[in-house]
């Protein structure tokens, strides 16, 4: 996620190419880029930050959305008495949704896979059985 004085760098950047552009061409893509700089901090600036909850199913999946969250400059937090499992952050939700929400759904989809992996497999060595339970006879309740 870019922040508004990254881009704002940039910008400047953009303004010293701009002046100095020595063919036409360099201009035109100058003034482009910078013209959509300008766009996207304009953006950045109407869409005000939001609190939002996060309800994660698990400790790992904790572990994973604070770090992208720490990596990305974001502090994520949480309430007295809120559960271990939920985290609050402070954000922009369009641009925190692109990237650390993208990010995360890719990394948890994987972390679950080897945890199915691990299981899977700690269940045919261990117990010489699959644990598939499309074959388990149903009880019936009340004859």
């Amino acid at each position: 996620m870019e922040r508004s004085e990254d881009i704002r760098a940039k910008l400047e950047k953009l303004e010293h190419l701009f002046a100095r552009g020595a063919t036409p061409g360099e201009r035109a893509a100058a003034g482009a880029a910078r013209d959509r700089l300008t766009e996207r901090l304009k953006s950045s600036a109407d869409e005000t930050e939001t609190e939002l909850q996060y309800s994660l199913p698990d400790v790992w999946a904790v572990q994973i959305f604070v770090a992208l969250c720490r990596k990305h400059g974001i502090k994520p937090y949480r309430y007295p008495r809120q559960r271990r499992t939920t985290v609050m952050v402070r954000v922009r939700p369009e641009a925190f949704d692109k990237t650390v929400g993208a990010e995360f759904q890719a990394l948890h989809a994987e972390l679950v896979a080897y945890f199915k992996d691990t299981v899977d497999h700690l269940i045919d060595d261990a117990m010489r059985s699959n644990g598939d339970d499309e074959n388990i006879e149903m009880a019936l309740i009340g004859k």
